[in-house]
């Protein structure tokens, strides 16, 4: 097949590029390339700064010493096999620091109530807040509160920003990552997605899918002591697995290969994912990080994450090849190839 060469990654610049959309619609805030859009029309060429434009899950002080981190989190169902709105929040924020190489030291937590909301609820998404940060060693330091009138939302909105230590030596970075790195993912991809999006569009449908939202703060400080020269890390949420990788692929400038039959995918999500018409590798998880390091250190990486609660399927899935491309390429079971690309938007809302 005949492989066209990728646009390459560049830093926005200041000036105003022009609009590609009179209006915002809900895919904008899918992860996808709408995002992106929104983002590098939007948002960059107004704040552009050189910690903003590196476009990290964390922005990391000039300085590199702290790292700070922001979500917001609109999930609907509220709860759903396997979390809640409140373990995704602490989950998020959490995870976003820890890839960035950061050790979460507070958490600021803000939520939007609407008028009505019962207050059974409300206890149960703060229960559940208060024991994932106990789960990740994290304390809520600062926090926020406002309520708006019935109606203008669904239920509760919350907000989740973060603060953490940056750990000395060399941090993750995309930069750092070059042909012969070796990937990999510490288990099954898609079941938040399709665990959140079974319980909001076929309630009815009883499955063994649960989300796999969890911090991982500790399974990355365990694969960290075991391999301080981890060179990036990305927790792939909003656009899953084939967003990072089209991500990293484009801003990097290398071909990624991915081998699917290596790609752990419980049977249950391929037939989820397959009746709602979805990739498994394009729906959003939340508690998997996407490792890579150098090919001599990826036995111990693995076998690292394998040792880990959270890492048990862990499983090299790919590598950087030499050509320079920046497509990410997925080698088929059957023989074939196929490119991976960013989600355009977002197949179904709210997953998150």
């Amino acid at each position: 097949m005949t492989i066209q060469k990728a646009q390459m990654y560049s830093t926005p610049t200041v000036a105003h590029p022009p609009a590609t959309f009179p209006r915002v619609v809900l895919a904008h805030g899918g992860g996808g390339q709408l995002t992106d859009i929104l983002i590098n029309e939007l948002v960059l060429p107004r704040f552009a700064n050189p910690v903003l434009t590196d476009l990290l899950d964390s922005g990391i002080t000039q300085d590199g010493g702290l790292a700070l981190t922001i979500d917001s989190y609109v999930v609907q169902p509220l709860f759903f096999p396997g979390g809640d709105i409140g373990r995704l929040a602490v989950s998020g924020t959490v995870n976003d620091l820890a890839v960035s190489g950061a050790t979460p030291l507070g958490l600021a937590f803000s939520m939007i109530l609407a008028e009505g909301l019962p207050r059974q609820i409300l206890e149960r998404v703060l229960d559940s807040v208060a024991a994932t940060a106990t789960e990740a060693g994290v304390r809520v330091i600062t926090g926020d509160t406002k309520v708006v009138g019935r109606g203008q939302a669904d239920g509760l909105y919350l907000t989740t920003a973060g603060v953490g230590k940056m750990e000395t030596g060399p941090q993750p970075h995309p930069n750092q990552v070059a042909p012969g790195d070796v990937l990999l993912i510490n288990g099954s991809v898609g079941e938040h997605g399709l665990a959140v999006m079974l319980a909001r569009e076929m309630p009815e449908v009883q499955s063994v899918l649960r989300s796999d939202a969890a911090p991982l703060n500790g399974l990355i400080a365990h694969l960290r002591a075991a391999v301080p020269g981890v060179l990036f890390m990305r927790d792939p949420t909003r656009g899953g697995l084939a967003g990072v990788v089209a991500d990293l692929a484009t801003r990097t400038g290398h071909r990624i290969v991915l081998e699917e039959r290596c790609i752990p995918i419980r049977r249950e999500a391929r037939h989820a994912a397959d009746m709602l018409g979805l990739d498994p590798l394009d729906i959003a998880n939340e508690g998997k990080v996407l490792v890579v390091v150098r090919p001599t250190e990826a036995q111990a990486a693995l076998k690292a994450l394998q040792a880990h609660p959270l890492g048990h399927q862990a499983a090299i899935i790919g590598h950087v090849s030499t050509q320079q491309d920046g497509l990410c390429v997925l080698e088929t079971e059957i023989g074939g190839q196929r490119i991976v690309q960013k989600p355009y938007g977002e197949q179904l809302p709210r997953i998150c």
